[in-house]
């Protein structure tokens, strides 16, 4: 009992000091050559290394660079040229990854990490800490709009209190904002996105779902899946009355 006890005081310890990397800003949209800056803020136990990760869904995660801040320069991961990206450090804390130039293959989510000491010696072992990661789409005027298809429920689902509509949309680079719509307004709590699934053109496709009360679809409400990428958004609206029989 009294191993137990110890065991949870130094778990509730580490709890309290525990290690938290803030990524900023969530989501970043910029156009193809602007500089982009990622922030990492480190609250907790200070190490003296940061790393970034650049993560396209499907594929494994790359190393991009780390950066200390007692280093005047980042070591850097293949495929990661100093003539694009770069990391600077104002104090022990504060952590930037740079993108001088952004590119349309630039799209992705990326991650900042470091190891938390503290942890570390409470576990005999080396404990990684990541940031809660950013988005960031690169957009070009070359980019064609999003395709965007709704599908109405299946036939035998309208014989049930709930159907669900599919909405499936291409031609869009890994990360692209899904929303729907009933009546013109904007619903989420019934809704269900799948991750990007890259295709064999090197776009990418998603699939969103949403669930309705089979009344209102009967009672012809109309539903919009809208899908914006940057500046750039295409839409659908689907009701009973537009379905054949």
């Amino acid at each position: 009992m009294l191993g137990t006890l110890c065991l949870l005081i130094i778990a509730l310890t580490y709890v309290d000091t525990a290690m938290v990397l803030t990524q900023t800003p969530a989501v970043l949209t910029v156009p193809v050559g602007q500089q982009v800056v990622f922030n990492c803020d480190i609250q907790g136990n200070v190490d003296y290394v940061v790393s970034f990760y650049k993560q396209v869904p499907g594929n494994a995660p790359q190393f991009v660079l780390f950066h200390s801040y007692v280093s005047s320069s980042p070591a850097r991961g293949v495929g990661f040229p100093s003539s694009r990206f770069d990391a600077k450090s104002s104090s022990w804390r504060n952590y930037k990854l740079i993108i001088k130039q952004a590119e349309v293959g630039d799209s992705a989510e990326y991650y900042c990490s470091t190891w938390d000491n503290a942890a570390a010696v409470k576990t005999n072992g080396f404990t990684v800490v990541f940031g809660g990661g950013t988005k960031l789409f690169v957009t070009s005027s070359d980019l064609p709009a999003p395709l965007v298809t709704v599908f109405p429920p299946a036939s035998a689902e309208l014989q049930s209190k709930n159907a669900t509509l599919v909405c499936v949309a291409t031609q869009l680079s890994p990360y692209a904002d899904v929303t729907w719509l009933a009546r013109g307004i904007p619903v989420s709590g019934a809704v269900t996105t799948d991750p990007a699934v890259r295709q064999a053109d090197q776009t990418y496709k998603i699939s969103s779902y949403l669930t309705v009360e089979t009344s209102d679809w009967n009672t012809d409400t109309a539903y919009t899946c809208k899908v914006s990428l940057g500046s750039t958004s295409a839409e659908n609206t689907i009701n009973k009355s537009k379905c054949p029989p």
